[in-house]
C-alpha cells in the first residue's frame, strides 16, 4: 500500500521537488524498459504534474502551444498512450482527465480519491482493496479487464 501523506497546506508541500521527483522516476522507468522519454512526452508529463488535479488531452494541447506554438491532438494523444502504457499516468475516467502516477516505478492498481471542490486527485495504491476485487470477480466467475476505482467527495481542506 502507498504511504502517501495527506496533503499538506500549500505552504508545506514542495511541488517542485514533487514534480522534479515525477520526472526522474520517469526517467529512471524508461530507461529501464529502453523506452523513449522523448521531450514531447517528458514536457507532457511535466504539464500533468504541475498540480494535483486532472488535466484534459484539450488542456495539456492548449498549454503546449501557449509554449511550443502549434501541435495537434494526435500528438498529444499519442504521447499520453506512451505514458499510459509505462505506467507514468493514469486516465480518471469519470474526469476524462490525466493524473500523474503517485508511484511509477512499478504496476499497481491504483484507487483514486477526487475532490469535487477543488479538483484535487489522490491516489493510493492498497492491495487489500485489489484482492477483494479479485475474490469477487472469481466467486462471480467474471474476468477483469481494467481495475479503476474512483471516489469523489471532498478532501480534508474542503471539509
Amino acid at each position: 500500500m502507498s504511504d502517501l501523506p495527506a496533503l499538506a497546506p500549500a505552504t508545506k508541500h514542495n511541488h517542485a521537488r514533487c514534480v522534479r521527483d515525477a520526472l526522474d522516476t520517469a526517467e529512471a522507468v524508461c530507461a529501464r524498459r529502453g523506452a523513449r522519454l522523448t521531450a514531447l512526452r517528458r514536457h507532457v508529463l511535466e504539464l500533468i504534474w504541475r498540480s494535483h488535479k486532472a488535466i484534459k488531452a484539450y488542456e495539456i494541447l492548449d498549454q503546449l502551444a501557449g509554449e511550443i506554438g502549434a501541435a495537434r491532438p494526435p500528438t498529444v494523444y499519442r504521447a499520453l498512450e506512451f505514458l499510459m502504457a509505462h505506467g507514468l499516468v493514469h486516465r480518471v475516467d469519470s474526469l476524462n482527465a490525466f493524473v500523474g502516477c503517485a508511484d511509477a516505478s512499478h504496476r499497481h492498481d491504483a484507487q483514486f480519491f477526487i475532490c469535487d471542490a477543488c479538483g484535487t486527485v489522490r491516489e493510493i495504491d492498497d492491495v487489500t482493496i485489489g484482492r477483494a476485487v479479485s475474490r469477487g470477480a472469481e466467486r462471480l466467475g467474471f474476468e477483469v479487464e481494467r481495475r479503476m476505482i474512483e471516489l469523489h467527495g471532498r478532501c480534508g481542506s474542503c471539509q
